[in-house]
């Protein structure tokens, strides 16, 4: 318990009091944020504030997690929570290359399309093939090759061979890694918008993490009573500690990136945030509970896929004035703060959805 608060609060410490030297560097290096010319021209007030602020608070995560868990637990980190700092800072690199790319090119496009998805598979699989190591005592990976829900379903990608069932295994991974990432992307368009949202939704491990680890199947404390419902994770408090570590570093840089922004996170963050997320969902065996989990970005994405298939199909036609949606509400003329909070208390109503639908099965077992 203690790893766990400590994390959080060394974190939001170490971005709340250190953004401000951060934000003068980004400055004078010159890391501003370009605007797109076919954008809400609202937006265009925030050209030239310092971009790439993802860096801030990857690095008051990892500075909380290893300080807390080295130092004040005395325990080492484990192979879960290190595989999810790799997916965090390894998408963040992957943004943090767009980013520069925009600042070096003055321009509001950094990498290609697929040269940012190319990135974000390459360190997707590598993942995912790490994630099948490091067994514990008791034979247990960070990872399994089933898809998951709340658990481990009965959809095992082994079934297909061991080369066939590991190349799916890769692949499904990569998707949700992808598909995570890019949501928080998208959602990372009005002040304090993804770092909010993101809040709530890694919130979410932090109880999921923590009720794992009282109520696991390794755990000396295990009530004999609740054995068969109890869950088969491995490393459940860690990914709690890292999931803490990481909503202190959002609060922290949130005081700054909230409306009117001191600095943004660029690709840099959202990449990262979201590959934290799917990360967790994928070690606490709720792969699909995600879904509800991060619906805001899920209805981010979605209003971008369906404003793009509308578009082609009926000639030009737009479902929405602008997309992805929190733009769209921009353009009839809302203030931004209404948009921020409102789509929070969406964010905040999935997330607790989701983790009522996780103890409700618990219940129900």
């Amino acid at each position: 318990m203690r790893a766990l608060l400590s994390a959080g609060a060394l974190s939001l410490a170490f971005t709340l009091f250190l953004t401000p030297l951060f934000i003068r560097l980004f400055t004078k290096l010159g890391w501003g944020q370009f605007i797109r010319d076919d954008g809400p021209q609202s937006h265009h007030v925030k050209r030239g504030t310092p971009t790439m602020g993802g860096i801030i608070f990857i690095l008051g995560t990892l500075f909380g997690y290893f300080t807390a868990t080295l130092l004040i637990s005395n325990e080492p980190p484990t192979a879960s929570g290190l595989l999810v700092l790799f997916m965090m800072v390894g998408l963040g690199i992957v943004g943090f290359v767009d980013d520069f790319l925009k600042t070096r090119k003055k321009q509001s496009l950094g990498l290609g399309g697929w040269a940012k998805i190319a990135g974000q598979v390459l360190i997707a699989g590598v993942f995912a093939l790490l994630a099948l190591q490091f067994p514990n005592e008791g034979g247990a990976t960070p990872a399994t090759t089933k898809i998951s829900f709340i658990r481990d379903l009965p959809l095992d990608f082994m079934v297909f061979g061991s080369v066939v069932g590991i190349i799916l295994y890769v692949v499904w991974i990569c998707l949700l890694a992808t598909a995570g990432s890019n949501g928080v992307n998208v959602t990372d368009g009005l002040d304090g918008l993804a770092s909010g949202a993101s809040i709530l939704a890694i919130g979410s491990f932090v109880i999921i993490g923590f009720w794992q680890f009282n109520q696991s199947c390794f755990g000396e404390n295990l009530n004999p009573s609740d054995e068969y419902r109890c869950y088969d994770v491995r490393d459940p408090l860690d990914l709690a500690i890292i999931a803490t570590a990481i909503i202190g570093g959002l609060v922290g840089f949130l005081w700054w990136n909230t409306n009117p922004a001191h600095i943004y996170m660029g690709d840099t963050g959202s990449l990262a945030l979201g590959g934290a997320l799917v990360a967790l969902a994928i070690f606490t065996r709720t792969e699909l509970l995600l879904i509800l989990i991060g619906g805001l970005f899920v209805i981010e994405t979605g209003s971008v896929i369906v404003q793009r298939v509308y578009f082609k199909l009926t000639g030009g036609k737009r479902i929405f004035l602008m997309s992805p949606i929190h733009h769209h509400f921009e353009l009839k003329g809302w203030a931004e703060v209404t948009i921020v909070v409102r789509f929070w208390i969406i964010a905040g109503l999935l997330a607790a959805a989701g983790v009522g639908a996780f103890y409700f099965e618990w219940l129900q077992r």
